[in-house]
């Protein structure tokens, strides 16, 4: 789903700017869950943690503005793979902020993961250094958020997480467009609503996924979406992944997976009775 809404962004970042991307994503998104809101199973949307709703939605949304700017900047994937440098920051964010420990696995992970991302910068620094810079702050960024929501995952469902993320984030980045408003074409609407579709179902999955593991065990699986951006960006932008390229990834993904087995294991919590069918359902 997020490899998709990359390329989404790709392709409507060519003729549309920044702020006016970020805001048609929250905008549509929020639009999508107001339908998850009117199910008879969800819980509402009355909550006793809206600081940690706050918090996850500025991390998350500033994750953003520095990810879709490196997606319309860079190649898809090596933009995808600087996204995924949360896996580097989670451990240490989810150590001082929930007390997830994790053994000496995770400081060699760390070594190794920040080790790939200078790989894979290195050959284009002079010319991608401020991209990059970007798409690193939105690493860290997003590992904020996505302790967050592990955090909100305790008492919170997950579509609950998802719609106040959205909500707050349409507000905010309305602000900008005071000065930034540009009227979108047909095509570019038919394009924003694949993105805000591709984008929310990640998101659902995703914050899911948060409340079913450690944050930093859940690593290895995000580097999927960089498969997939190479592909599509090789397949719609001729884009070649450079021998580089490749070798950061995999370095990175080591990473990750050395910060899996660093990491404790924990109880999956309460079901979120929208986002999860029964079993009957799922058959």
């Amino acid at each position: 789903m997020f490899a998709c809404m990359g390329a989404s962004i790709r392709h409507v970042s060519a003729d549309m700017n920044n702020g006016m991307v970020v805001f048609a994503r929250n905008l549509i998104g929020l639009i999508l869950l107001i339908g998850i809101t009117s199910h008879p199973n969800f819980r509402g949307l009355r909550t006793q943690v809206p600081h940690l709703h706050l918090l996850r939605a500025a991390a998350g949304l500033g994750a953003m503005y520095c990810f879709f700017y490196a997606i319309a900047h860079m190649p898809l994937a090596d933009a995808m793979l600087l996204k995924l440098s949360a896996p580097l920051f989670m451990p240490l964010v989810a150590l001082l902020w929930l007390g997830e420990r994790f053994t000496w696995h995770v400081v060699a992970a760390l070594a190794i993961g920040f080790g790939g991302v200078s790989v894979i910068l290195v050959p284009d620094l002079d010319s991608m250094a401020g991209v990059a810079f970007i798409a690193l702050l939105g690493g860290a960024l997003a590992a904020v958020a996505k302790v967050t929501v592990r955090r909100l995952s305790v008492t919170e469902p997950a579509s609950r997480t998802v719609f106040y993320f959205a909500a707050i984030g349409t507000l905010v980045s309305l602000l900008p467009l005071a000065w930034l408003w540009q009227t979108p074409t047909p095509e570019q609407i038919k394009w924003l609503l694949l993105l805000g579709m591709f984008a929310t179902a990640g998101q659902l999955l995703l914050t899911r996924g948060m409340g079913c593991a450690p944050a930093a065990r859940l690593g290895p699986f995000a580097f999927f979406s960089v498969v997939f951006g190479a592909g599509l960006g090789w397949l719609f932008w001729d884009e070649i992944l450079s021998l580089t390229t490749v070798a950061g990834t995999l370095l990175v993904l080591l990473s990750a997976m050395l910060v899996g087995r660093g990491m404790p294991h924990s109880t999956p919590p309460e079901q979120d009775t929208v986002t999860q069918p029964s079993v009957s359902q799922r058959q």
